[in-house]
Formats: C-alpha cells, structure tokens, sequence
C-alpha cells in the first residue's frame, strides 16, 4: 500500500515537471526571433566614397577639379580614390568614360610626375671623378661645369674651341635619378654603386646646350646645399661674354658674384698665368657702393675694363 502512494507521488511530479516544461516551452516559442543579417544584407548596408568622371576625361589632358566627383559606391575599386584633391593635374593614359570610376592605374604616374612644367628629363654620363665621388643623391641640388680642349685640328682663327676652357653652364639643377636609382626608391646603401648616368631636371631652353657639352666636352656636377638659391639667371646663360647679370633670387646681390664668375668661367692661359692672350672669356667683377650710377658691373677683356649698368 505504501509502496503504491510513493508511485502516485511520482507520477505526480513527473506530470507536473511536463506540464512546467510545456509552458516555458509554449513562451519561448512566442517571443519574436531576432534575425540574423545574412552577408548580402551587410553589403547592402556598406557604401564607400569613391571618385568618378563626371563626364568623358581624355587621355593626355589634366584632370581639372570640375572633371570629378564623389559618389557612394557598394565596391571599392582597386586603386580607387575618395579624396578629388589626389587627382588635381593627374593625365589620364587612356580615356575614362563618365561615371567611372578613375583608379590609379589609369593615369600618367612615376618618374615623368617627377618633371616640372617647362622643363625636361635629360642624362648625362658621370663618373666617380665628375659626381662628387658617386655621393650625389636624387633631389640633390647640383651646378653644371663642363670643359672644353683647344681644337688641337683646327689651330687658328678658324678653331672652333680656340682656347681650354671651363666655366658653370648650368645653376641649381635637380638631380631626378643617379645611376639605377630614382627620386623615392631604392636602397640607400646602394647609392651611386657604379653610376653611369646623372638624370637631370633641365629647363627646355637649356637642353641643347647641356646635350652639346656632354658630347663635346667634360661635364662636371658640383654638389649644392640646396638651402643655396644664388644661380644666374637664364639670360645670362645665353648672354655674350661681358653681359652676364645677377640673379633677382637672393637677396644679398654680393652673394651672387662666385655665380656670375663661375659663369665667366676662366682659360687654361689665365689658368697658368699667360699675359699675353685675351681669355677665352670676360670675367666680370661686381662692385658696390658706388654712389654715381648705382651698382654695375666691370668686364675685363685683355687688359681692357668696361663698367657696364645692371
């Protein structure tokens, strides 16, 4: 009999723990589900800024800032850009149709970016000797000399060097690459290792004239602090001998006289002293407190002097 109310009791219990976990059954399952965002969903919701045509850009014509600009986009491209600014004066290589995308790889880059307007990419050969033992670096700042030997063939009034000469025919020109190495790249530990080569940033003007020293004669690179604005100016790079004239950019006009001498230049004859001949070219003396016409400058041509106005 006692046997018989201890199953009783059981079963009891055991219907009412089913009867407990029904409900607790029944309310969780009327609880809302929270969804999970499947990975379509996530790309739905991300957008990226990215920089477009706004209308056809042609290839070879800078892109100016009206040519672009920025919409969402669910894909970023590769290369794309989300600032316009980065693609001020950018050239596109091939054309680029509306609402594309611009990327990276669709413009002009590297080492042509590197060249200025108005000047031109130009190589000349160097050795150890001639770059300042192979220690000039790409954005260095250098001074062009170049040397030319008497015409030993056509000795008289017909030579067309009559005289061993040496005098700066280039100021303040920048180095865009050494050797293998250019302007941003490379090892440092492995610069100017056998350079053959110096790439200079050389105004258009000057071109023919560094192209005709470095096949005629001995071009030399001397080394500048490039804190060092004294330079000649162009005219006077092309100016006749005793028309040389100073340079506007530096402010003391005293420190532009080694320029203006340097592109004087100087004879092996005044070199070694020789009295007897006219130098190959004028050296020209600045002078300054001069209280009757102001500052000028005084040409010496075989033994000669000449004041002329700046």
């Amino acid at each position: 009999m006692r046997h018989l109310n201890v199953t009783k009791i059981v079963a009891i219990a055991l219907i009412a723990l089913a009867a407990m976990l029904a409900f607790y059954a029944w309310t969780l399952a009327r609880r809302p589900v929270a969804s999970t965002p499947t990975p379509k969903a996530l790309a739905a919701q991300t957008a990226y800024p990215i920089v477009v045509a706004t209308h056809v850009l042609p290839a070879g014509v800078a892109i100016a800032n009206d040519d672009v600009r920025v919409v969402m986009l669910p894909v970023r491209p590769s290369g794309a850009f989300a600032d316009p600014s980065l693609l001020a004066r950018r050239v596109p290589l091939s054309d680029i149709g509306a609402n594309v995308p611009v990327v990276e790889a669709q413009l002009s880059s590297g080492f042509a970016e590197q060249v200025a307007p108005g000047e031109r990419a130009v190589a000349i050969r160097v050795d150890e000797a001639s770059a300042v033992g192979n220690r000039v670096r790409p954005g260095n700042f250098v001074d062009v000399f170049f040397t030319l030997k008497r015409d030993a063939v056509g000795v008289g009034p017909n030579a067309e060097v009559a005289r061993s000469q040496t005098r700066l025919l280039l100021s303040r020109v920048r180095v865009l690459a050494f050797g293998g190495t250019a302007s941003g790249a490379g090892n440092p530990s492995q610069f100017g290792a056998l350079a053959r080569t110096a790439v200079l940033a050389v105004p258009t003007a000057d071109v023919d004239r560094l192209a005709l020293a470095d096949s005629a004669g001995h071009v030399l690179l001397a080394l500048r602090n490039p804190r060092d604005e004294d330079a000649i100016e162009p005219a006077a790079r092309t100016a006749p001998s005793g028309t040389l004239q100073a340079s506007a950019r530096s402010a003391d006009a005293k420190a532009n006289t080694a320029s203006m001498q340097a592109a004087a230049g100087i004879s092996l004859s005044e070199l070694a002293g020789g009295l007897g001949s006219a130098p190959a070219v004028a050296v020209a003396r600045r002078h300054f407190g001069r209280t009757d016409a102001g500052p000028g400058i005084e040409v010496i041509r075989a033994g000669h002097a000449q004041m002329l106005s700046d």
